[in-house]
């Protein structure tokens, strides 16, 4: 078994200190209070841990109810468009469907506009359907906009399933809900994980979407709550350093827990 070279460490880790720094100063600023910044500016090291800044932030920045908001935006919207691309996927990838790779393109051509000339006319057809200034709205918008790239990488991977499988089911008996429940989505199992948590981040971390769809402030999405906090609070860089730590929890914590499948569904078929 080959070994990794030592100096492979003493180069990585400059660069891994370099790109904590960041995050281990936002942690000391989050835990200072505002006098002791105020007075000792934001370069020194704490004197003592105050959580003065997270409660400000939970509290009084709205941060807690903007958490709320992002939560059920974005589960609901991931799974959503992964069933909905699940189901398309196999349908364009297992059937005949007349001009199947058109519809594909189609699908995946509207994640190539850029979203800012489709700004207004998304708003006005939130507005004229009556859902304008709803979580309902975002959502519908998110799986609106990324059904087609989840549909594109499912449908890649779900051709990539050897025939005998599907030639095995039917001469079981198995009709085409029973292949797709049973056999289709557990083998899907490493793509429909990587698309998850690169929905999860790309959902949870829009703000162009949420400021274009929505304009109460409780209705606001973490990221739109992180935008009003730093208007309201521009000089307590505590309650700002603390809300963002706090906004970062979630996705830290999808990535970490659908790490290993998110590698496995990179590296799919990169051995074939």
């Amino acid at each position: 078994m080959r070994t990794r070279s030592p100096w492979f460490h003493v180069v990585m880790v400059p660069f891994t200190l370099l790109w904590l720094a960041p995050i281990v100063f936002v942690v000391f600023v989050s835990l200072r209070e505002f006098d002791d910044i105020a007075t000792r500016g934001l370069g020194a090291l704490p004197t003592g841990i105050s959580f003065e800044g997270f409660a400000t932030a939970l509290a009084g920045g709205a941060v807690a109810t903007a958490l709320l908001n992002s939560g059920v935006v974005t589960v609901s919207a991931v799974l959503l468009s992964l069933a909905l691309a699940a189901v398309g996927a196999y349908a364009l990838s297992r059937y005949r469907i007349p001009a199947r790779r058109t519809i594909l393109l189609v699908m995946l051509a509207g994640n190539l506009l850029p979203p800012q000339i489709l700004l207004i006319p998304v708003s006005r057809i939130t507005q004229s359907l009556g859902i304008y200034d709803t979580l309902f709205a975002l959502v519908v918008v998110q799986v609106g906009f990324g059904l087609g790239f989840y549909t594109f990488v499912l449908h890649g991977f779900m051709r990539s399933l050897p025939t005998e499988v599907f030639e095995a089911a039917l001469l079981d008996g198995s009709g085409a809900g029973r292949t797709f429940w049973s056999i289709v989505l557990p083998l899907c199992r490493p793509a429909l994980a990587a698309l998850a948590a690169l929905a999860t981040t790309w959902i949870y971390n829009d703000l162009i979407w949420a400021m274009t769809v929505l304009q109460t402030d409780t209705k606001f999405p973490i990221t739109a709550a992180l935008l009003n906090l730093q208007g309201g609070y521009s000089n307590s860089w505590n309650v700002i350093a603390a809300g963002s730590l706090v906004a970062s929890v979630p996705t830290a914590i999808v990535f970490f827990a659908f790490q290993k499948q998110f590698v496995s569904g990179l590296l799919v078929g990169s051995n074939k």
